[in-house]
């Protein structure tokens, strides 16, 4: 009995010693096992991640082909030979204007045709030229006589007058002084009708580096949108073109705020396309108040160089925040 009871305390000695080698072998796999499951399923995330964000960044950059063609977009006006005009008259210096961009090796040849050649083509706005452009506009707003400069907001008593504004004490190659200048110069011969819808586009368009429209052109682009109006007017462009001319400018000299609000449109499910251009420079949208509204609501996009501050535009990038600055100031 008692060789009994030994024997089968030796059997249950080796039985408890060799039984939880399997199972340890067992957990072990098992552990193994869903470290690998666990590898795998943390590099397919990041697949996945990596996967959906080069998703988003070709949908951005077809956002951005949308709102900024590569190509530029040609606009429904000649410029003619308005650049030897305004020279001719001083609101342009030539030799000052044309120093800026040769400083920075930018003065090419389609800049120089532009401001002493004759240009009976459309006129082209792209993302390299759009400063370029908005200068010469900028000057031709200035210079050029109409009613909006002598008796609207600029002219108003309260704000000191025409000339401590961002557009006319900032522009600095006109010879002599800007206000000498300053709505003197006939350009064109608008007709009342014609007039009456540069009016009526102008209060309609606001641009978001202030909060004004450009019927108060205190600013630069403000400036360079009248003179756009009135050149858009003289030449027979409808309203309808009028407002879609000024959004894709708009959007040329603004490029972070509109891809910004083309993005906000598309998720509300609305093509840039499809947009309304009237409703998009509105004040809800285009003011400075307007914009930093959409913005909010939107995750932003990956920043672009390009735009235009609101002096001289010198051909260099401008930084993010002189572009998107909340104020207008001398620069």
């Amino acid at each position: 009995m008692k060789n009994e009871n030994l024997e089968d305390k030796i059997s249950k000695k080796i039985t408890s010693f060799i039984t939880p080698m399997p199972i340890a072998i067992i957990i072990a796999a098992a552990l193994i096992s869903m470290a690998w499951v666990y590898n795998t399923s943390l590099k397919n995330s990041d697949n996945t991640q990596k996967t959906n964000g080069a998703s988003e960044k070709v949908q951005i950059s077809e956002l951005e082909e949308s709102v900024l063609p590569a190509d530029g977009v040609i606009l429904p006006v000649s410029w003619g030979d308005l650049g030897p005009k305004l020279i001719n008259v001083g609101a342009i210096d030539a030799n000052k204007f044309q120093a800026i961009y040769e400083q920075k090796n930018a003065f090419t040849d389609e800049y120089k045709n532009l401001l002493i050649g004759k240009n009976d083509g459309k006129l082209k706005i792209t993302s390299e030229n759009a400063g370029y452009i908005l200068n010469l506009f900028w000057a031709l707003g200035l210079a050029s006589k109409n009613t909006i400069l002598e008796s609207g907001e600029m002219s108003d008593p309260k704000y000191g007058g025409a000339g401590n504004f961002a557009s006319t004490g900032g522009w600095t190659i006109a010879k002599g002084n800007p206000m000498d200048h300053y709505s003197k110069h006939k350009f064109f011969d608008l007709t009342p009708e014609q007039q009456a819808l540069v009016d009526k586009v102008s209060r309609g368009i606001y641009r978001p580096c202030c909060g004004n429209s450009t019927h108060f052109p205190d600013c630069n682009h403000g400036m360079a949108m009248l003179g756009l109006l009135e050149l858009m007017a003289s030449q027979g462009v409808n309203e309808q073109d009028m407002w879609k001319t000024a959004l894709i400018v708009n959007s040329y000299w603004f490029p972070d705020t509109y891809i910004t609000i083309a993005t906000y449109m598309k998720n509300k499910g609305i093509d840039w396309k499809d947009v309304s251009p009237q409703e998009i420079l509105g004040f809800d949208y285009s003011s400075a108040q307007g914009y930093a509204k959409i913005a909010s609501q939107v995750v932003q996009p990956e920043q672009r160089s390009g735009g235009s501050g609101c002096g001289v535009d010198t051909g260099e990038s401008t930084p993010v925040q002189q572009r998107q600055q909340s104020g207008c100031g001398v620069q």
